[in-house]
């Protein structure tokens, strides 16, 4: 049996998981980190994506953080993000329409738009597409 950490991936609003992994995946500033058992203690910050939980027994789930904050310390590993969901509650219509809506404002010079939140919107549509993707290619669809 494979050595396991526990995890617990935290929403502004809620809980979202709390168990047992053989490792977490998750998208830092500074690219993929993998963490399993007897991994350094380790605080980033994290980039809209997947978040990967391999649980006891094999079994991967998939979520999607906004971004926030992952805090490695002995036998845990804490995700904290504003808004965290489970991957199969993401809607893949919405993500579309919302990257559709940021790429359009963005490319509309004449009107008085936030370029900043109209960039950060089209990341998060583009990062919950992502994790869509990586859902079905886990399921072979």
């Amino acid at each position: 049996m494979a050595m396991t950490i526990h995890c617990d991936i935290v929403s502004a609003e809620q809980a979202i998981f709390s168990g047992l992994a053989e490792m977490v995946v998750a998208h830092g500033t500074l690219g993929d980190l993998g963490i399993e058992y007897g991994h350094a203690p380790l605080l980033t910050s994290l980039e809209p994506g997947p978040v990967r939980v391999k649980v006891q027994g094999g079994e991967e789930q998939v979520y999607y953080v906004s971004g926030g904050f992952l805090e490695v310390q002995p036998g845990t590993v804490s995700i904290l993000a504003d808004t965290a969901l489970r991957a199969q509650d993401l809607d893949e219509a919405s993500a579309q329409e919302a990257q559709r809506a940021a790429e359009q404002a963005l490319s509309d010079q004449s009107s008085g738009i936030d370029y900043g939140k109209a960039t950060a919107q089209l990341a998060a549509a583009v990062a919950q597409l992502r994790t869509i993707q990586q859902i079905r290619k886990k399921m072979g669809g």
